[in-house]
């Protein structure tokens, strides 16, 4: 297991109740990280340290959960929701709440954070946890694949403003990684054997994986690297 020193380091992770952003809070843990764990179930969150319970869809709540935890010197935008709708079927509720969620809540988050930084004059690293739907027009995936492209350019926006003043800003884009919100959208056999077939390394991605990843992005191993959207797709891309 890659290792990075987090020790003194506080870094909130939103999601944290599943999935990719709970094996995160346990990586960065692992470094010596203090990890303050949010997600909107509070029983999810039962396992965690330091926890915070907030909707982000509710931009108030949100933004007061966030002060509530700083100061930070990193931020892992994880969590996000997916709904299964056709272009043509797809609701102005459904594309509104995933927008909400998936882009609008990590940029209130991340406003927070990044204010805080630099009133205090401290560098830090904040992590968007996107997915290769940004990039690739995936079925079904309409509000999905639009939050999600939003989040990159979020990303390179963000990248721009605030790295004149130390705060790296990257997005990690995964394929389908084996997640409780992964089988919502891939239990089924054929879709989801279509979907290994273009895979060249043969299987979907490990949560694990991807908490590895966003450790590397937050480390000072990463310190020159900001504004990037890293593709972790076993070369579902070089295809």
């Amino acid at each position: 297991m890659a290792r990075h020193d987090f020790n003194g380091k506080r870094i909130l992770v939103t999601g944290a109740g599943k999935g990719i952003g709970r094996e995160t809070v346990e990586w960065l843990k692992r470094c010596g990280a203090e990890v303050i764990a949010m997600g909107r179930n509070p029983d999810d969150l039962a396992y965690a340290d330091c926890a915070l319970v907030a909707d982000l869809v509710d931009v108030a709540a949100t933004r007061a959960a966030v002060m509530s935890a700083l100061p930070l010197d990193g931020l892992v935008n994880c969590a996000g929701v997916v709904e299964l709708q056709s272009f043509l079927d797809t609701s102005i509720e459904t594309f509104d709440h995933l927008m909400a969620v998936n882009t609008r809540a990590p940029m209130v988050i991340a406003q927070v954070v990044a204010n805080d930084l630099m009133t205090r004059s401290m560098p830090g690293a904040i992590v968007n946890v996107s997915s290769l739907a940004a990039a690739v027009g995936t079925r079904d995936h309409l509000a999905y694949c639009a939050s999600k492209a939003a989040l990159d350019a979020m990303t390179r926006v963000m990248a721009v403003e605030l790295g004149p003043h130390g705060i790296r800003v990257n997005s990690v884009n995964p394929v389908v990684t084996l997640t409780p919100m992964a089988d919502k959208a891939w239990s089924d056999p054929v879709k989801a054997g279509a979907m290994l077939a273009r895979i060249p390394l043969g299987r979907f991605v490990q949560p694990s994986e991807i908490a590895a990843t966003i450790a590397f992005l937050l480390s000072d191993d990463a310190g020159m690297i900001n504004g990037i959207t890293l593709t972790v797709d076993g070369g579902f891309s070089a295809g």
